[in-house]
């Protein structure tokens, strides 16, 4: 059966909140909680944007059945390689085996805060095969010594493993993306319901393993409320991937959406009461073939009220699929 997640936004909540909300999903009866891993949030609008792993430090020690997920963690330019495996394998264990490692590519949004330059997307992902390697080497135990193209690790060594290495998702949008998670993740991550994302790892070895989905909803009771908050907290959204993984911060994203109408943004995200339209986005990614579906409430100030409707009506209708 199909699993359906809790998306704690960090982009759109602080970090006490956010700790709050993933409480509140677990209640709730959610399967699974992932978390967005940003320096910045999209738009000024959204207004947050605390350090992903020290929420997840924290949700790991207030919850005790949910497993919990970044969506997605760039392991190449903000951290080191090394660095995300220590700090994977701590919240590992601090969510006793609850934790999957979600990775990707990176947005220069996020990772253009230590200089550098943004690399073209062939080098991002070259650098996240060997980022992959790194990490899966340090998990083994023992020392490391690696020299890659882009990386380097010297004498590393993690002294604090769980008893079972997490699961790697790998964000996929394409074809070289999904030739890469087929050969060295254990699950899929895509933001789109399209199914030749999943044939394609599929083809590279990715037969069998989870495909891990999110979709956006604005839930309200009114439907005006919920049209103009999405517009103004996530009118980048329809800048698609290739745009919206190139520009640096807020400001760019403020002046590339700046033509797109309210309208725009509810053509793409189901906003307000009615349960069918939120099922029907949900659905486009069932029959895509995912066997996670992670949800994400638009608007920080509203996650109460979404997960009391998500348990009442949301997750028994997503559930009937």
């Amino acid at each position: 059966m199909v699993e359906f997640g809790y998306s704690m936004l960090c982009e759109q909540a602080g970090p006490t909140q956010l700790v709050h909300d993933v409480r509140l999903a677990e209640d709730a009866g959610f399967d699974f909680a992932v978390i967005s891993d940003h320096y910045f949030p999209w738009l000024e609008a959204q207004g947050h944007s605390p350090n992903a792993w020290s929420v997840l430090g924290a949700a790991a020690q207030a919850t005790h059945r949910i497993p919990l997920m970044t969506y997605v963690t760039c392991p190449t330019r903000r951290y080191h390689p090394a660095v995300v495996a220590q700090m994977a394998a701590t919240v590992a264990l601090l969510s006793e085996g609850r934790f999957t490692l979600g990775l990707g590519a990176g947005e220069n949004l996020n990772e253009h805060v230590v200089g550098g330059g943004w690399p073209p997307v062939d080098v991002r992902h070259e650098m996240l095969v060997e980022a992959v390697e790194i990490i899966r080497e340090l998990w083994e135990g023992g020392y490391v010594r690696y020299d890659g193209a882009h990386f380097e690790v010297e004498a590393g060594r993690l002294w604090d493993l769980p008893p079972t290495p997490p699961p790697i998702g790998i964000a996929v949008s394409g074809a070289r993306s999904a030739r890469i998670a087929g050969e060295f993740a254990d699950a899929l991550i895509a933001i789109e319901p399209r199914a030749e994302l999943g044939r394609m790892f599929d083809e590279h070895g990715g037969a069998g393993k989870p495909r891990i989905g999110q979709v956006a909803v604005c839930y309200d009771t009114d439907t005006d409320e919920a049209q103009r908050r999405a517009h103004e907290q996530f009118r980048w959204f329809t800048g698609g991937w290739k745009v919206n993984s190139e520009l640096p911060g807020p400001t760019a994203f403020e002046q590339a959406s700046r033509f797109v109408r309210q309208e725009d943004v509810a053509r793409q995200i189901p906003c307000g009461p009615d349960l069918e339209t939120h099922v029907e986005a949900v659905r486009t990614f069932v029959d895509a073939g995912y066997t996670h579906v992670a949800l994400v409430q638009v608007g920080g100030g509203k996650q109460d009220e979404f997960v009391a409707w998500a348990d009442k009506e949301f997750l028994p209708a997503l559930r009937a699929l």
